[in-house]
């Protein structure tokens, strides 16, 4: 078929609408039937409309095969609107109104699935055009598999109705799976609701059977129909109602900002469909007047399944395992350390008294027990109905049940100890009553021990829990809900043997460390405080003696909380050595630098073969079979034992395809510019040429091994030449460097000289002599060694005569003469030795000089039949010329990390690689809103105020690479001059360019086309013979000539890259590369879909966001991008579709494939998770790649992508994995040292944190990573995400909870990696860890969590836990800790109980020694930087890690790791507290410019600078009142060096990390902007928005960087939404000032040391007084400041007045001292902040009145300060000399050390464009 005719639009037809939308940008709605033709002749991949179109794709048989499936009608009723050449899938929608465009969509979708699984089908169908059943069978259990799961649950036999044998079964199966599919493609939002899919598809299929029953015969109409049938039925009828419901729960959830209680979510929605109610009261047909659909306004919520209320006792509920188990083991240690704490708990645990006293333990334990039970009824009291009445007798009795054993323990308790006292000892009576307690425990412990026993048996409680029968359910209606999700989550048996091992020795030694250094050396403290009297207090003490207790928990208060959260410590330490030691088992870092590549390389060609190359070509594998060959063959490989691994033959098909391979990978590298022309010819491994038969390693391999040859053969002293040849050959490379350079030689010379001449058969029979001689091993006496090297250098002479190209050939011939002349005579007369010289000059008949004057023929350069002459030609010259050793080679840093983690990867253990054809298909998916897409003109050139520009700073920050792009566009496009660039096809080259090295959709796009281009040579590999691949090595060779010979003359014609590259359709040899084939297969195999949600928008813009979309289609054109279009209708109503379009080369235009139309809106919930699912209809395969925007991908890597997906097919435990996790490489690490810290510390989470997580721990989740999903699974069980407000914001891990819930496996593999970009500045670092924190508080609430809290073991349950929320808790534990200290030392400061006990020695001592042990454990946090010294030792080596932390600690890594613990901290207890949580953008930008300082006031004021502040002002308390800091300096130094430092860290932090932090001139320039920000003033400034750059994270109502008061009522904005307890708690911590003013006003000199109440009453009228004074000033400022001034005035002079007339009275008349004044403000100011917070709390009732304004202007003056007091700091460092240059070198130091010109980085501002700049501002 003529593809022209078939793509040319017709009048009326799709095309010309097309064109119209591009006027309009808006498709017309309606659609015509002569459109619809139109319609069908666009395709996606497969154009199944047209089966004879001249396209290779359906030459496929297994396609043929699946559409004729399809075709397959034979036996169906025909429904109204049947027309010829319908299929099974038109048929479905006919009967039940499914939309063309879905129904179009899912067909190519089911043929695509159908094809793939036949062509993975071993042995081949017969006949192979003929779908196997089987094939369709498989995937009818994959796709329905969750909803016969799901009847199986509901007790509801499922509504397939196959007959074995039957011959209609095959086309039933089809229907359901066709039906299924068109239910979810159509779905929409409900997507995220699998288990609402189930019930549409029951209820559908059965109408469905009784239309297929009730059949006359194919003619007939069917007798029934279903209950929505119709023109887009399906969509209006069932969707939207559904939807709807969806839509109104969104909308009145306010995106999320109401309680989680409140609303219903989509899990909410999605689990009413677990219970028989969706069946009862939503029935089939729906019943809209049901209670399930009732809108949210007409109804109370009903909740279903749980409810996330807003408590930090959800901490507690979801893990109260954890909890139980931590406190218990306390109490028991407490007990046995008081009881006698000179023994050891073992040796106490053998007398009677220790087992009496620790047996109260089952009374803290019952009595958990009932906080539980009462916690649940509170907390999921909604849930409780009429229909679920069963739930809250559930939870009743559990009360119950809990508050009896709790009774009965007391009971048991108390009267076993009152007997013992009766009695005197443990006998008798007392004796009966022990053993009664001891059987209540058994009893009480009864189901631990037979959850214990499951566990040793995990099959057995797998079955159990997955049983559906009604013991099943009896068995397990006690311990828990029964749950759809969550059944049967136990692994295998050696799974459980490893993490619990693991578990156990974290456990030992955490619980050793606790008892020994942190309980037991407090008890003698703790004795000794109690048994303290007459203390004499310094304030009035209202609990009398009982203030000692008070003592004892202030002591207590940090050790408790360190006991809670040090686990999170030790588990990072084992996990680290346990990563360590899984990372050397699977072989990571064995190639960890260029060098050992040089070393390895041998091998690369075997372990290709072995792992890269099909299985069928391996003939031996296959041969072997067992799993233990197989091993044996990979020790063989990975060590080069046998003979088979040792060497290759040059000439070998392994040969020929490694050679293809590796030289694709380093061209590859050459257009993506990381290395340049000279580089490629150094690294490629050249064609055959010239009959070498030795391995012709690539240049750089070889480097100086001739010359180091020569040096032993000069220096020889024997004449044994099998010796000296046997020490030559110790190193392969100098015995091939050796050989390539005689055989080269011989050739060059046979080539030069005219054949038959005399001279020729002269120089034929010296290297006959010198075979002769080297065969008998006659070499060393017949010729003389220490002259080859003169040999050498003539060799040498010759050949670059013969490549000087300066000279015309007529000219160049006489230097050749010459120097073959003295070539011949040297080897005539100085090589040979004295006989052989003689008998030589007898033979000859003439003299040298007389020879080759005409019989020299030189092969000219410009002939094109000479290029491959000249190409190896020069390899010789380079093998004869270099001295070297090219350890600089490759220069680009990224490239020797690339080929070194590729080189190492190949040895490394993974699944052999299938042929293309079949691999698993799979999709690459990547999210888009409205990032950059590509850098424009003006982004690049655009200065910031220092003069720095986004081309300028990157040229800087890769200079090689931008020296390879220079050297490349001189070749390719004959630019001469940088300028010329800018011109160029509008500055496109460079555009790209600066593109791929920021994070931008074009990089990620170049990225993962890869695995097309991939695919492509692969199935070019699989199916090439030797001589295709000789011809393929000689076209890429042929390009690289090309390549140094434009390089070299700049008057070669230019070409542009592309050209460069094998393009096998021109090549002359079609037939034998079949490039049309290769692009079919690798279609079959590769879909990258973009989903751009807004592009229809761009579009109707004429955004250059959609042109940039646009070329990057044009570009790829495997591309495909999905987006949301907006069509207005009559009136204001809008129509949604999801559309998925493609650009077209033929049409040179963009071609729309699918419009799906939607029930509305798309965005109900979390952006991302919706814009994925939106687009997740139009993916293909069996597997999927989540991929976001700042992300990239190498080819080399992508060559692995069929090892990874065979691991779908490999168990990994008791299943087969879901999620395959890939490790990831951070590529933004590059210059500045804040960015190497996150990419260090991302780097270690995703590799040995990921790696730990799988094996052995088995809780690996998905992170967002680029991991690869089983597309089908997810598909029917909820997506690949969840998109609730709020509660889902961290969307992508819900993906891997959802997986592990429903029985999933995950796992992680490392032999094949992606790109990722992380954020370069801390501002950005800062926003993406709130964001992150954020998350994790949300996930707190969550029934994913509680879930998984319950539903795994014990030890699953720790791992999972420590790895997920357990982190974020401990970090907030971490600064609690520090809180407690702090806080508690204050205490005993201000009341004066540590003055009192400091004449006690030993409680002085031991007090100090605990403290010391509670900083030695919070110091130990340092260990958390542990996974990134030993990953790096693992990768890099262990010198090389150690000498990179000392440098990290140099640069303050400290500093950063716990400034972002206190944003971790923050926005994670906020969270949980508050709300709040949202997704952030962080720009993910370049970091050019200074950050100003009231942007980093308002990003870290109440995260940082407040709790900075207010730890400094505890700390200078306890030095001025405190006994250590008045007795002892070092005392006070080692007791609060720690919290100095975090407090230190949290205020100047952001400072260290900004680009001229400490430049005083910027920073009186910031004071400036910070005083007109406080006071409102930059309003007037932000007029013009585009006056400033737009920050990405204040995209929300007003901006912030306007003013102050937006920026407050932002930062507060959390306390409007805050729940009763949130208030509360808020409330209470605010206290804690209060406290503060309480104890430091006892301190001053006006009170005269006196200790009644009266002096804290009069310190609240003396703030009464202030408040008042404070309220007359301003409401006369409000009221007289503007038109009444002298009123104005004369209220701020009587007010002056008044306070000079009080100080008067006060120094005069009562012991007020001047020192009063600053020490009261240590007093009320803390005071007045506690004040402050709660009236934030209780701002609704305060806003409406006057009083609010004054709190205003209050927050306003405090926040002031606080930034007056953090930026006095940094005016002072700025004065000393030298302290900017070396925050210069901090903040830079990897440029300083790569020898990079940071200079233009730091450059201040240019003075013509400094008044510019100040204009604008």
């Amino acid at each position: 078929m003529d593809r022209s005719r078939q793509w040319r639009p017709q009048p009326g037809s799709q095309g010309s609408n097309y064109q119209e939308s591009r006027n309009d940008h808006r498709p017309h709605p309606a659609r015509a039937a002569d459109e619809e033709a139109a319609e069908e002749e666009t395709f996606n991949i497969l154009p199944l409309h047209d089966m004879l179109a001249d396209n290779d794709i359906v030459r496929f048989p297994e396609v043929r095969a699946a559409q004729a499936a399809l075709q397959a009608v034979g036996g169906l009723a025909r429904p109204k609107g049947w027309r010829q050449g319908m299929d099974l899938l038109d048929w479905l929608a006919l009967l039940f109104g499914f939309q063309s465009g879905s129904v179009k969509n899912q067909r190519e979708h089911i043929v695509m699935l159908l094809a793939n699984s036949q062509m993975r089908m071993q042995p081949p169908p017969d006949p192979i055009d003929r779908m196997d059943s089987k094939m369709v069978e498989k995937l009818r259990k994959k796709v329905l598999k969750n909803y016969v799961n799901w009847c199986s649950f509901l007790g509801k036999t499922n509504n397939l109705w196959l007959s074995t044998g039957s011959d209609e079964q095959e086309q039933r199966q089809l229907l359901y799976i066709g039906l299924y599919l068109l239910i979810w493609g159509e779905a929409a939002n409900l997507r995220f609701m699998p288990e609402c899919i189930c019930f549409l598809f029951h209820n559908m299929a059965g109408e469905m059977n009784k239309v297929l029953e009730h059949k006359l015969d194919n003619s007939t109409t069917p007798e029934f129909m279903p209950s929505y049938t119709g023109e887009n039925a399906f969509l209006h009828k069932v969707v939207t109602p559904l939807y709807n419901l969806v839509k109104a729960e969104a909308e009145a959830s306010h995106h999320g900002a109401k309680p989680h209680s409140v609303w219903r979510n989509y899990d909410d929605l999605n689990e009413f469909f677990w219970s028989h109610r969706c069946f009862t009261q939503l029935s089939w047909p729906m019943n809209p007047t049901c209670s399930f659909m009732s809108p949210p306004s007409s109804r109370k919520v009903g909740k279903t399944g749980f409810v996330e209320q807003r408590s930090f006792w959800n901490i507690y509920r979801s893990f109260d395992h954890l909890w139980t188990g931590l406190l218990l083991i306390l109490q028991a240690m407490i007990i046995l350390s008081f009881h006698n704490n000179k023994k050891t708990p073992w040796d106490l645990l053998v007398e009677q008294d220790a087992q009496a006293l620790t047996l109260s333990v089952f009374i803290t334990w019952a009595g958990l027990r009932v906080l539980q039970s009462v916690l649940d009824m509170v907390m999921q009291f909604r849930l409780i109905s009429v229909e679920t009445v069963v739930i809250g007798v559930r939870m009743l009795a559990k009360m119950i049940v809990a508050s009896i054993w709790a009774v009965l323990f007391v009971v048991l308790y108390v009267k076993a100890w009152q007997t013992r006292h009766d009695v005197g000892s443990w006998s008798g009576d007392a004796n009966s009553a022990f053993r009664r307690l001891v059987v209540a425990a058994a009893i009480f412990i009864f189901p631990e021990v037979l959850a214990l026993t499951f566990f040793l048996l995990p099959w057995v409680r797998n079955f159990v829990e997955r049983s559906n029968s009604k013991i099943s359910r009896a068995l397990t209606w006690w311990f828990q809900s029964r749950c759809f999700v969550g059944r049967g989550l136990r692994e295998g048996l050696w799974d459980n043997i490893k993490y619990t091992l693991f578990w156990l020795i974290v456990l030992v030694t955490k619980f050793s460390f606790s008892y020994f250094l942190q309980i037991r050396p407090l008890v003698e403290p703790t004795r000794q405080l109690l048994a303290l009297r007459n203390i004499e207090y310094s304030w009035f003490e209202f609990w009398g003696e009982g203030s000692n207790r008070v003592a004892v928990f202030v002591l207590w208060a940090p050790v408790l909380l360190v006991y809670l959260m040090d686990v999170q410590i030790w588990y990072t330490v084992f996990s680290s050595f346990a990563g360590s030691l899984v990372g050397l088992l699977e072989h990571i870092g064995e190639i960890r630098n260029f060098e050992q590549v040089k070393m390895r390389f041998p091998f690369f060609a075997s372990a290709i073969a072995f792992n890269l190359t099909p299985e069928e070509s391996l003939l031996h594998i296959n041969q072997w079979g067992s799993w233990f060959k197989k091993f044996k063959q990979r020790i063989k490989l990975r060590y080069g034992f046998g003979a088979d691994y040792r060497k290759i033959s040059a000439d070998s098909l392994e040969a020929e395809r490694f050679s293809f391979l590796w030289n694709s990978i380093i061209t590859t590298f050459r257009e993506e510019d990381i290395l340049s022309d000279l580089e490629v010819q150094l690294l490629e491994v050249p064609s055959p040429a010239w009959n070498i038969n030795v391995a012709q390693w690539p240049c750089v391999l070889l480097s100086n091994e001739l010359s180091l040859a020569l040096e032993q053969v000069k220096r020889w002293q024997g004449m044994d030449d099998k010796r000296l040849w046997r020490k030559i050959s110790k190193f392969e490379y100098r015995r091939c460097a050796i050989l390539e350079c005689y055989q080269s030689t011989r050739h060059v010379l046979q080539r030069i000289i005219r054949e038959n001449s005399e001279e020729w058969y002269r120089v034929d029979r010296i290297f006959a002599g010198i075979q002769s001689s080297l065969e008998s091993g006659t070499f060393l006496q017949k010729y003389v060694p220490g002259k080859v090297p003169l040999i050498h250098k003539l060799v040498l002479d010759l050949v670059s005569k013969l490549l000087d190209k300066k000279n015309e050939p007529k000219d160049m011939l006489p230097k050749v003469v010459r120097a073959l002349q003295n070539l011949y005579e040297a080897v005539d007369r100085d090589l040979r030795s004295e006989n052989q010289a003689k008998e030589s000059h007898r033979g000859s008949g003439s003299g040298a000089e007389l020879l080759f004057t005409k019989v020299v023929e030189l092969p000219d350069q410009k002939d094109p039949n000479d290029a491959a002459f000249f190409r190896q030609l020069k390899r010789f010259h380079t093998l004869l010329a270099t001295q070297n050793t090219m350890s600089d080679i490759p220069k680009n840093l990224d490239a020797r990390r690339r080929i070194a983690f590729f080189g190492n990867s190949l040895f490394m253990n993974m699944p052999h690689a299938p042929p293309v054809e079949r691999m698993l298909g799979f999709s690459v998916l990547t999210p888009y809103y409205e990032e950059t897409v590509l850098y424009s003109k003006t982004s690049l050139l655009k200065t910031t105020k220092d003069g720095l520009s986004v081309i300028s700073y990157l040229q800087q920050i890769f200079p090689d690479e931008w020296t390879n792009f220079q050297e490349r566009m001189q070749r390719e496009r004959g630019v001469k001059h940088d300028h010329e660039l800018w011109n160029l096809d509008k500055a496109l080259e460079l555009r790209l360019w600066a593109s791929y090295r920021g994070q931008t959709l074009a990089r990620t796009v170049r990225g993962m086309m890869y695995y097309h281009k991939a695919l492509k040579v692969l199935a070019y590999l699989d199916g090439a013979s030797q001589m295709d691949m000789q011809v393929g090595r000689e076209l890429l060779a042929a390009s690289t000539i090309r390549r140094s010979e434009a390089a070299a003359d700049h008057s070669l014609p230019y070409s542009s890259s592309h050209h460069w590259v094998l393009n096998r359709t021109r090549s002359g040899i079609s037939g034998l590369l079949k490039e049309a084939q290769q692009e079919a297969i690798a279609s079959m195999k590769f879909t990258y879909v973009v989903t751009c949600q807004v592009y229809g928008q761009q579009k109707a813009k004429k955004n250059q966001i959609a042109d940039d979309i646009l070329f990057l289609m044009k570009k790829n054109k495997a591309l495909r991008i999905a987006y949301v279009d907006d069509v207005s209708t009559n009136g204001r109503s809008k129509q949604h579709f999801s559309v998925l379009v493609k650009y077209d080369s033929l049409l040179d235009r963009e071609v729309e494939i699918f419009r799906v139309q939607l029930p509305g809106p798309v965005k109900l919930g979390e952006g991302k998770p919706e814009n994925q699912n939106h687009a997740l209809i139009f993916t293909r395969g069996d597997a999927l790649q989540t991929i976001d925007m700042n992300q990239d991908n190498y080819f080399e890597e992508t060559l692995k992508a069929r090892n990874l997906l065979q691991e779908f097919t490999l168990h990994h435990g008791l299943r087969r994995p879901q999620i395959l996790g890939v490790r990831e490489h951070v590529f933004t690490g590059t210059v500045s040292s804040l960015a190497s810290f996150m990419s260090a510390q991302e780097t270690s989470f995703v590799t040995l944190g990921q790696r730990v997580l799988a094996k052995p721990l088995k809780v690996r989740m998905h992170y967002g990573h680029p991991d690869v999903f089983d597309r089908l699974w997810f598909a029917t069980r909820g997506g690949i995400s969840k998109a609730s407000s709020k509660i889902n914001v961290s969307e992508d891990i819900f993906a891997g909870f959802n997986c592990t819930l429903r029985g999933g496996n995950v796992t992680h593999h490392e032999y094949i990696q992606a790109g990722k970009g992380r954020d370069l500045g801390l501002s950005q670092i800062a926003i993406f860890e709130s964001k992150v924190a954020g998350g994790n508080g949300e996930q707190v609430l969550s029934r994913d969590v509680y879930r998984l809290g319950h539903h795994l073991d014990f030890f699953r349950m720790l791992s999972f836990y420590y790895t997920t929320v357990g982190f974020f808790i401990s970090n907030m534990m971490v600064v609690l800790t520090v809180y407690a200290f702090l806080w508690g030392r204050v205490y005993l400061a201000l009341s004066g109980l540590e003055k009192s006990v400091t004449s006690q020695s030993a409680f002085t001592n031991r007090a100090l020694t605990a403290s010391l042990n509670q900083q030695f454990i919070v110091q130990l946090g340092i260990f958390t930087a542990l996974p990134m010294i030993v990953e790096n030792s693992i990768e890099h080596g262990f010198k090389s890690a150690i000498w990179d932390f000392l440098i990290m600690q140099l640069q303050l890594a400290s500093v950063f790791f716990t400034f972002s613990l206190g944003t971790r901290a923050h926005y994670f207890g906020r969270t949980v507290l508050h709300g709040g949580a949202g997704y952030r953008a962080t720009g993910r930008g370049f970091v050019l410019k200074h950050e100003k300082f009231y942007r980093t006031y308002m990003l870290f004021a109440r995260s940082h600078f407040v709790k900075g502040v207010e730890l400094i002002i505890l700390l200078v308390i306890y030095q001025c009142f405190g006994a250590a800091g008045a007795t002892s300096t070092t005392a006070y130094i080692l007791i609060t060096f720690s919290s100095w430092f975090l407090a230190l860290s949290w205020v100047l932090g952001p400072f260290l990390f900004n680009t001229l932090g400490f430049d005083s001139l910027k920073l009186f320039k910031d004071f400036d902007d910070f005083w007109d920000w406080m006071w409102d003033k930059k309003l007037i400034k932000y007029k013009d928005p585009k006056q400033e750059e737009e920050e990405t994270w204040e995209k929300y109502n007003a901006n912030p960087k306007k003013g102050w008061h937006i920026w407050w009522d932002k930062e507060h904005e959390h306390l409007k939404n805050t729940g009763f307890w949130g208030a509360v708690l808020e409330i209470v911590l605010s206290l804690r000032f209060f406290f503060l003013q309480y104890g430091v006003v006892y301190q001053l000199n006006i009170a005269g040391q006196q200790k009644s109440i009266l002096v804290y009453i009069l310190s609240w009228v003396y703030m009464a007084v202030v408040a008042v004074i404070y309220m007359i000033l301003y409401f006369a400022e409000e009221r007289f400041a503007v038109k009444k001034h002298l009123y104005h005035r004369l209220v701020q002079a009587l007010t002056a007045v008044f306070i000079v007339v009080i100080i008067i009275i006060l120094v005069t008349k009562t012991s007020f001292e001047i020192g009063d004044t600053l020490l009261s403000l240590l007093a009320f100011l803390p005071a007045a902040w506690g004040l402050l917070s709660i009236a934030l709390v209780f701002r609704r009732f305060l806003e409406p009145t006057p009083l609010w304004q004054v709190l205003v202007s209050v927050a306003r003056l405090f926040d002031l300060s606080i930034g007056v007091l953090v930026f006095v700091p940094l005016v002072v460092l700025s004065w000393i000399p030298g302290f900017q240059d070396m925050q210069n070198r901090i903040l830079f130091n990897q440029a300083f050390s790569r020898g990079l010109n940071i200079a233009r980085l730091l450059a201040a501002n240019k003075p013509e464009n400094q008044a510019d700049s100040d204009k604008k501002q």
